[in-house]
């Protein structure tokens, strides 16, 4: 899963945190991804490029770990999961969560990773509510 921040994501997320006042958020994506594979290739996907381009951006990221694992399969599902962790900070550092955090303490942001095989979702992340991130992304003013 890739979070972006176009308005029609947040204003979902905006209207779960502050009408529906949820208290969890699962970001959830699943190994043997076929968009991390393809994100992973130089291949030119059309339209779909700029979709990819963000999870190319969590690979760049984590370049040098991710690289050093010599089994394929292994290394796209380790990408899956740090990417999921990727899409869980960029939660956190919307202005809606941080609002939420400051003044009703949720929700709890879950990241996790659900395997096609075996039916078992993994849980590779977590941020309880009032986590506090890198001091750039922190609001001051909410």
């Amino acid at each position: 899963m890739v979070v972006h921040t176009d308005l029609n994501l947040l204003s979902v997320l905006q209207y779960a945190v502050e009408v529906l006042e949820v208290q969890h958020i699962i970001v959830c994506g699943h190994y043997d991804c076929g968009g991390v594979k393809a994100a992973m290739s130089n291949h030119n996907l059309g339209i779909i490029n700029k979709w990819l381009r963000n999870i190319k951006d969590v690979h760049r990221f984590h370049r040098q770990e991710v690289d050093a694992i010599a089994d394929e399969g292994a290394r796209i599902n380790r990408m899956v999961e740090l990417n999921v962790q990727e899409q869980v900070m960029n939660l956190a550092k919307t202005s809606i969560i941080q609002k939420s955090w400051k003044h009703k303490n949720q929700p709890h942001i879950h990241g996790w990773v659900y395997d096609l095989h075996d039916g078992i979702v993994k849980s590779v992340f977590e941020m309880p509510a009032g986590t506090h991130i890198d001091p750039l992304y922190e609001f001051d003013n909410l």
